[in-house]
């Protein structure tokens, strides 16, 4: 599932995040974030797989559209996986 500029809004809105920090946190510049959330443009489909990946490892739960339409929400805490995505995988995040 993709996200939608609403979407990436509103989840840095539940993290507190600016549009800085979730490029830093996602790897995807800050003008390609600022664009898609202005709907200016949409980011390649890598890209926006890096904004949802990083909202997910920071606690944000995306919802798909239903009656109401898509959102998002935070996991509870203890509901946060301790596994690292098979596609984060790096010699860098090794114990």
């Amino acid at each position: 599932m993709s996200i939608s500029p609403a979407q990436c809004r509103a989840a840095r809105g539940l993290l507190d995040w600016s549009q800085q920090r979730l490029a830093d946190a996602s790897g995807v510049g800050n003008t390609t974030i600022c664009n898609f959330e202005g709907g200016r443009s949409s980011p390649q489909p890598g890209k926006l797989s890096a904004l949802r990946r990083a909202f997910e490892r920071a606690g944000v739960a995306f919802m798909d559209r239903n009656g109401e339409g898509p959102g998002v929400r935070l996991r509870l805490a203890d509901a946060t996986p301790a596994s690292i995505p098979l596609e984060d995988l790096s010699a860098e995040n090794d114990d």
